[in-house]
């Protein structure tokens, strides 16, 4: 019997290949001489650097860049070097997990980092990108990561604008004389999995503004200065179009991808998917193993198992999923592919209990192997 494992990370408890190999253990404690292939799973959210480092064969990097409240902190990123691409998530540079609630400010808060890891991936070698947009604690429009990469973003002395969404306001042209020369060169894959447009009442501001610190007159205000910087991006680059979906992504740098960049938007389980050739694996399987932290009917709406479930259910192989958690109306699950899910909590527990690492490692263990003995029963 030949199994393959795919599950997305349990998010603050195990990662994809921790939770992975937990059911390999299982697996082979009920079936020993079953063939059991692991291989990472992620979203486009957290975990997913990590998760295309590992499928992608790459090695991790660690710099020093400017965090989004202008301060040092240490972002990992990867190399994969045979395909010279680059691995990032937007998040080690410009995350909103980098700054305590009190000092959420998109007013204050820059994207400058990336564009520092963007330049530093390129000095070694990298003409290739796929990154990962969530998580982001700015409202910057990217203007932050333009900086980081050469362009001007100037007020009306020739000055660069000030860090953070604040620095819109006073943004008079833009210039790219001084960009990095080897941008051009360069593509990128970025994961966004939101459709909202820069602007307006389903734009960044609105929607994302509060979770990041922003109050009702700052968002108004951020989404005036957005406009203008959109207006002014299309008189220099005439595809510019703030009403695109996903312009609006981490606080607009969805935009700056698209209007600046040689930049795709695409679903973040497709990029996964894709780059890690999960389909060739999963091809020839007999069972398929998948699942994350939480089941539920949001699940199969673009998260990771649901892109597990597709490409099992082309070569008609039955997909099973184990979870931290189930809720009631995960039976939608089973109408999109599923087969069959299993909650591995074995007993009532607190929350920080059940996502302690060696606790949810051993009921993943458990679960597994309780499952896949009933399977060899009943084979």
């Amino acid at each position: 019997m030949k199994v393959v494992v795919a599950i997305d990370s349990l998010k603050g408890s195990l990662t994809s290949m921790e939770a992975g190999e937990a059911i390999r253990k299982g697996v082979l404690n009920a079936c020993a001489d079953a063939e059991v292939v692991v291989r990472p799973l992620a979203d486009g959210g957290e975990g997913t650097a990590d998760a295309l480092i590992f499928g992608m064969g790459g090695r991790k990097e660690t710099i020093t860049v400017t965090g989004p409240l202008g301060k040092p902190v240490s972002c990992m990123y990867g190399i994969v070097e045979n395909s010279r691409t680059a691995i990032i998530e937007m998040s080690g540079a410009a995350g909103i997990t980098l700054i305590s609630d009190a000092e959420r400010n998109p007013l204050n808060t820059t994207t400058y980092g990336v564009g520092e890891v963007i330049r530093d991936a390129i000095r070694k070698g990298c003409r290739r990108f796929i990154i990962g947009i969530g998580g982001s604690a700015t409202n910057d429009g990217g203007t932050g990561m333009l900086q980081g990469l050469g362009f001007g973003l100037l007020d009306r002395n020739g000055n660069q604008i000030a860090f953070g969404a604040r620095g819109l306001r006073d943004l008079a042209s833009i210039t790219d004389e001084n960009v990095i020369p080897e941008l051009k060169e360069c593509t990128f894959r970025v994961a966004c999995d939101v459709t909202n447009p820069l602007c307006g009442l389903r734009g960044c501001s609105s929607i994302y503004g509060p979770q990041k610190g922003a109050t009702p007159k700052m968002i108004m205000e951020m989404d005036a200065w957005l406009n203008a910087y959109a207006r002014k991006a299309a008189e220099k680059y005439p595809h510019a179009d703030a009403m695109r979906p996903g312009t609006g992504a981490a606080g607009g740098m969805g935009f700056a991808f698209l209007t600046f960049m040689n930049a795709v938007l695409e679903s973040g389980i497709h990029i996964v998917l894709d780059e890690t050739r999960l389909e060739e694996y999963v091809r020839g399987a007999d069972i398929v193993v998948t699942g994350e932290g939480r089941l539920d009917r949001q699940t199969m709406m673009g998260k990771a198992p649901s892109g597990i479930a597709d490409i099992a259910g082309k070569y008609h192989i039955p997909v099973i999923a184990f979870a931290g958690s189930v809720s009631e109306d995960a039976k939608e699950c089973n109408e999109k592919g599923i087969a069959a899910y299993f909650p591995i909590l074995r007993s009532v527990v607190t929350l920080s209990e059940a996502m302690d690492r060696d606790t949810a490692s051993r009921n993943m263990t458990n679960t597994a192997e309780q499952v896949f003995r009933l399977i060899k029963a009943v084979r």
